[in-house]
């Protein structure tokens, strides 16, 4: 199973995103969406699980939930935003979702990727919408495949100088 992962959009949904994300099983949303369109134009790649950031109104908060728990190919996942934990960090997340084998988040727009605990892989995908803090907008790619480790990558949606 392929996941297409993505955070920090703020109502700006890249046309790069539809090429990443064009053979995706499924996409996960780690908040600060914008309007409930976009979320609608991300379902007509695959099924969303998403959930609301600090900057989401209504619209969102009434669609979604602020952390989402979910079971996909054997592994336990759990997406949420991160801005409950202040700067969220692997750290964090792990001690509020220990049995969680697979973490996203977002908030920070700072790509990252790395394990914690030895079997737990952690992902915030950066932010996807308008360029922060010196970095290309950019979303994740993650391979789930039982009874081995997730295989996962960062995808830079447009190089720094066009950003």
């Amino acid at each position: 199973m392929r996941l297409g992962i993505i955070s920090d959009t703020h109502d700006l949904l890249r046309p790069e995103v539809f090429d990443v994300f064009r053979e995706v099983d499924h996409i996960l949303h780690a908040g600060d969406i914008g309007s409930p369109e976009l979320l609608t134009e991300l379902e007509a790649l695959a099924p969303v699980t998403a959930v609301y950031g600090n900057t989401d109104g209504w619209p969102i908060r009434d669609r979604v939930p602020r952390v989402a728990q979910l079971r996909l190919e054997g592994f336990d996942i759990v997406v949420t935003h991160g801005d409950q934990f202040g700067s969220p960090t692997p750290e964090k997340l792990h001690a509020a979702f220990p049995d969680a084998e697979i973490l996203v988040f977002g908030h920070t727009h700072k790509p990252l990727l790395t394990t914690i605990d030895v079997v737990r892989t952690v992902m915030n995908p950066g932010g996807a919408g308008a360029p922060r803090f010196g970095l290309p907008p950019s979303v994740g790619i993650m391979e789930l495949e039982p009874g081995i480790p997730p295989r996962a990558r960062l995808v830079p949606l447009l190089d720094l100088d066009e950003a």
